[in-house]
C-alpha cells in the first residue's frame, strides 16, 4: 500500500527542478484575505503551485505544506478544529470519510459552474447528499498494459482489438490464460496476480459493501473468489505481488523462475497512471513493446480530490483553488503535454482522444481513445467511507482461500465476523 501511495503521488510530478518539502501545518483560523492553507500528499504539489497556480492567481497567497500522513494528520486537525488548512488533497481510498464526514466545504455552485466538462464519477465519489464536496484533476481508468511481442508470438497479432477479443469477458479471459500457459510451455503466465481482477470486479459490483447499516456481499464478489482461485490453482499466474522486485523484473522481461529459467508476464492491471509513472520508468527495456486493452470490465483505481474544510475563511478562493486545478482548460492541457496523466477535464481529452497523439513506450498507440471510453463508462455511486477498510479485510481472506489456507466458506464467514467485530456491521 506505501508503493501505491508513492505511485499515486508520482502521478502528479514530472516536472523539473522538483524538491521535497514538509513545513509546519498551515491553520484557517487566522484570518487574512486571499491567503490559503494549502496541505497535499501529492509529493512536490507546491512546485505545481509555483507554476502554475502563482502566475495566474497573483493576489492569493499560499502557505503549502507537503503531509506525507494526511488521513492521520487530518483527522486529527478537523476532530479539534485547530489548524485545519483551508484546502487538503484526499486520495481515493479514504477520500470518502471526509465527503460524509460534515466537515467539508459545499463546492455544488461552483461545480455547477463546470459540470458539462468534468467525468462523472469524479463528482459521484466527491459527492453526498446531492451535494459535491471534492473534485479530481485526475481520471484514473483501469486497463491492461500487455507485452506486444508476447500477443504476437501466442495469439498471433498485437493489434489492440484482436488482443481485447481474447479478454473481452472473464471466460474468454479464463481461456486466454490456459491458452498463454499451453502454447508457452509454462513459460508464459497471463499476469503476476489473479488478486489484480479484484479491482475490476469491486468497481462492477451492483450492491454496496454497507446497505441500512448491514453488511453485503454483491454476487460478484462470490464470482470474483472463484475466478481469482482458478487462475491460481490452474497455474496461470506467477505468484508475484505488484511493487516487488519480480514485479519490476517481469516488466523488462527479465523475470525468472526459482531454476533461473527465463519466464514470462503477458499483461498488468494498472490505472492511467501506471503508464507514464510505473512502466516507462520501470520498464524501459521493454519501450515500444507495450499496448493497451480494456479487459473484461471496466474498472478505475486511485486519484486525488481536493476539497476544503468548511469554516475556512476564504471559502471563494478555496473553491476557485479546486476549480483552477480540477478543470482548467488550459492548465490541464499544459498538464498532459508535460506528463500524459489522465485527467478529469473530459473536453481536454476528447481533444487527445481524436488527436494523431502516438506514444513509444506503446507501440505508437494513442491511449486517450480506451481512457476516455472507460472513463466515461466508470460508476462512481456506490463509493462509501467504509470501503477501504472492508475490502482490505475481505483481501485478506481472498488471498488465505487463494492459497489454499481457508476454504471459501471459511474465508467468507471470516470475512463477515472480522468486519462485525471491528466495524459493527
Amino acid at each position: 500500500m506505501k508503493k501505491i501511495l508513492v505511485v499515486l503521488c508520482a502521478a502528479v510530478v514530472l516536472l523539473a527542478g522538483c524538491s521535497k518539502k514538509e513545513s509546519a501545518a498551515g491553520s484557517a483560523g487566522a484570518p487574512k484575505q486571499n491567503k490559503l492553507a494549502v496541505w497535499t500528499a501529492v509529493e512536490d504539489f507546491e512546485t505545481m503551485i509555483n507554476t502554475y497556480y502563482k502566475p495566474s492567481h497573483p493576489d492569493v497567497e499560499i502557505e503549502y505544506t507537503y503531509v506525507t500522513t494526511m488521513d492521520e494528520k487530518l483527522g486529527t486537525v478537523l476532530a479539534s478544529g485547530q489548524g485545519v488548512p483551508d484546502v487538503f488533497s484526499l486520495e481515493a481510498s479514504y477520500v470518502r470519510k471526509y465527503v460524509e464526514s460534515g466537515l467539508v466545504l459545499d463546492i455544488t455552485d461552483m461545480y455547477s459552474g463546470v459540470r458539462d466538462k468534468v467525468y462523472q464519477y469524479v463528482a459521484d465519489v466527491g459527492s453526498h447528499n446531492g451535494k459535491v464536496y471534492g473534485l479530481a484533476w485526475q481520471t484514473t481508468p483501469g486497463v491492461i498494459y500487455y507485452r506486444r511481442s508476447l500477443a504476437k508470438q501466442y495469439l498471433g497479432s498485437d493489434d489492440p482489438d484482436t488482443v481485447q477479443s481474447f479478454f473481452a469477458n472473464p471466460q474468454k479471459f479464463l481461456e486466454t490464460a490456459a491458452l498463454l500457459k499451453s502454447k508457452s510451455g509454462g513459460t508464459c503466465y497471463v499476469m503476476g496476480n489473479g488478486t489484480e481482477l479484484g479491482r475490476p470486479y469491486r468497481n462492477n459490483r451492483v450492491q454496496p459493501w454497507v446497505v441500512d447499516g448491514r453488511l453485503v456481499i454483491d454476487p460478484l464478489m462470490l464470482d470474483y473468489m472463484d475466478m481469482v482461485k482458478e487462475i491460481r490453482d490452474k497455474g496461470y499466474d506467477a505468484k508475484i505481488n505488484h511493487w516487488t522486485d519480480s514485479w519490476y523484473a517481469s516488466l523488462n522481461g527479465a523475470l525468472q523462475d526459482e531454476n533461473g529459467k527465463p519466464i514470462d508476464i503477458f499483461g498488468v492491471f494498472l490505472p492511467a497512471w501506471g503508464l507514464f509513472y510505473v512502466l516507462m520508468p520501470g520498464g524501459s527495456d521493454t519501450s515500444g513493446d507495450w499496448g493497451i486493452i480494456p479487459g473484461p470490465y471496466t474498472y478505475f483505481e486511485g486519484g486525488t480530490w481536493l476539497s476544503a474544510w468548511n469554516k475556512t475563511q476564504n471559502p471563494e478562493a478555496a473553491k476557485e483553488f479546486i476549480r483552477y486545478f480540477a478543470t482548467d482548460d488550459e492548465l490541464l492541457e499544459t498538464w498532459v503535454s508535460t506528463t500524459y496523466d489522465m485527467i478529469s477535464n473530459s473536453r481536454v481529452v476528447e481533444k487527445l482522444r481524436s488527436s494523431s497523439l502516438e506514444v513509444p513506450f506503446l507501440g505508437g498507440q494513442n491511449p486517450y481513445t480506451i481512457y476516455a471510453d472507460i472513463a466515461g463508462q466508470i460508476s462512481g455511486k456506490l463509493f462509501q467511507g467504509t470501503d477501504g477498510a472492508i475490502y482490505t479485510i475481505f483481501d485478506e481472506n481472498v488471498t488465505a482461500f487463494v492459497n489454499g489456507e481457508k476454504t471459501k466458506d471459511q474465508a467468507i464467514a471470516d470475512f463477515k465476523d472480522q468486519v462485525n467485530t471491528q466495524m459493527g456491521y
